[in-house]
């Protein structure tokens, strides 16, 4: 299974995804928000927007909040606080690295925040350029095997409906599909998708390691104790990092 399906597999599993309904709203908003200031408030021609507008509304995002945000981001309606997009650097224990998206309103306090994350579970904060040159950002799409409404898909109908959309790679990653292509395709492959009237559950853009480190269970352990202290921040949008787990141990960690 590759690096970033089974981190997304992990946190389902761990339970490591925000639960509080008010706190994965605030952070959606802010998504939302600073995708609309990079790229404008056009659904049409701002992909990134559109996932982040989709992802809200899979977790009933109020139709007023989205728009509220769209409007900040834009400049249309002044927000009360700037927001700031930022990327933390830094290692996991075992080596391990570690790219932290923040959303924030003061850099001072989120800095703070993930220094101390770092330090108290046995990571270091590393010089911006550290780490960064092993990940790549890439567009991902999850399309389920089996949807709750609609037929079954199959890898050759995705390959068909996807493959002059861009498409580099498609992963099996046992309940679906993980759709890959260049961060400038990720608009064609959502519309292609769309097109062809293909369900899917998340599209975005993360930051996926180029190699990985495998993990056995007791190192595995304290890496993920950081990450999930990562994501527990208020400030935090996304954590990425470069390593693996077998199944055995992502069975014995509770998986």
């Amino acid at each position: 299974m590759s690096g970033h399906s089974k981190w997304a597999t992990i946190k389902h599993k761990k339970g490591a995804a925000d639960k509080a309904r008010g706190k994965l709203w605030a952070k959606l908003v802010r998504n939302i928000e600073v995708a609309a200031r990079e790229g404008g408030g056009d659904r049409g021609s701002n992909a990134t927007l559109r996932a982040m507008i989709q992802k809200g509304k899979a977790e009933q995002l109020p139709n007023d909040k989205i728009e509220l945000a769209i409007k900040r981001g834009t400049g249309e309606l002044k927000a009360e606080t700037a927001m700031e997009a930022i990327t933390y650097e830094g290692y996991a224990p075992s080596g391990v690295a570690v790219l932290v998206e923040v959303s924030t309103d003061n850099r001072n306090r989120s800095g703070g925040d993930v220094r101390a994350a770092f330090s108290k579970n046995g990571g270091s904060i590393a010089e911006p350029g550290a780490v960064a040159w092993q990940f790549s950002r890439l567009g991902v799409v999850t399309v389920p095997k089996k949807p709750k409404t609609g037929p079954a898909i199959t890898e050759d109908q995705l390959m068909e409906a996807t493959l002059e959309a861009g498409t580099e790679d498609i992963i099996d990653t046992g309940a679906a599909f993980e759709l890959r292509c260049g961060p400038k395709d990720f608009g064609h492959l959502v519309h292609a998708l769309n097109e062809a009237s293909i369900v899917f559950d998340s599209a975005e853009r993360p930051m996926v390691a180029n190699t990985a480190i495998e993990l056995g269970e007791a190192d595995a352990r304290k890496v993920l104790k950081l990450i999930e202290a990562l994501e527990d921040l208020d400030d935090v949008e996304e954590v990425y990092a470069n390593f693996d787990i077998s199944d055995d141990v992502l069975a014995a960690l509770g998986g």
